[in-house]
């Protein structure tokens, strides 16, 4: 489904991707893991046409989308989850999720009923329908990102940080909603730092370090490796 060549990313002088490769196979949850600085949410930022790369293609069910904008490639089933969550702080929580569909507005009943999946799958975000959004906790807020990101109906589901910040009993419930979504057909990039837990609901895994990919194995494999496990599962 997606496949990324040689991409290099400079910020300024700064050089934030060296040349790395990477893919994503239709269905599965693939796993970005590494330290602070490694590249992992400049990765997904790139994919989503958030920042230009320097070379390298990016190629989404076999087209290059390196050079689209950020609104055409939402467009062609690419949506993301961003780090920190960006809920719309003054906007009702259905607002936001109107606005995570502002490319299909026009079709008002079928993102009305979409909008009520995305309250079926997050009941808490019902019960706060008219609420704004500055005003809920982290996982609400986490949960309003995600249908957010959903609502632009996407074959692709960028998510960068998701657990972020959030309770232990809430980062359970947010990596089981992943998997549902990933099992209601949505391809799944995940960038987390809580690796164990990523790695536990990933197919394969890819670890960055400083810009550059230095593993590419199956989630279980890297759960098993000890210099994983040393270095990102804290054995």
């Amino acid at each position: 489904m997606l496949t990324i060549s040689n991409l290099t990313v400079f910020y300024g002088a700064i050089q934030a991707l060296d040349s790395i490769s990477l893919e994503v196979n239709q269905g599965e949850i693939v796993t970005m893991i590494g330290a602070n600085g490694a590249g992992k949410s400049t990765t997904i930022r790139s994919i989503s046409g958030l920042v230009r790369p320097r070379s390298g293609e990016i190629i989404f069910e076999g087209k290059p989308i390196q050079e689209l904008p950020a609104h055409e490639i939402v467009k062609i089933g690419i949506g993301q989850s961003p780090e920190g969550r960006r809920v719309f702080a003054n906007m009702t929580v259905r607002e936001n999720l109107e606005l995570g569909a502002y490319t299909r507005l026009q079709k008002k009943v079928e993102v009305s009923s979409d909008i009520e999946k995305m309250f079926t799958l997050f009941p808490r975000l019902k019960e706060r329908e008219r609420q704004s959004a500055g005003t809920l906790s982290g996982g609400e807020q986490q949960m309003l990102a995600i249908g957010r990101a959903l609502m632009t109906r996407p074959r692709l589901l960028l998510l960068d940080e998701p657990s972020l910040g959030l309770a232990p009993f809430l980062v359970q419930s947010i990596f089981q909603i992943i998997r549902d979504i990933n099992r209601q057909g949505v391809t799944v990039l995940l960038v987390e730092q809580n690796a164990n837990q990523a790695l536990r609901i990933a197919n394969r895994g890819y670890v960055l370090e400083t810009g550059n990919v230095v593993l590419a194995e199956s989630a279980e494999n890297l759960l098993k490796n000890d210099d994983v496990r040393k270095a990102y599962l804290g054995e």
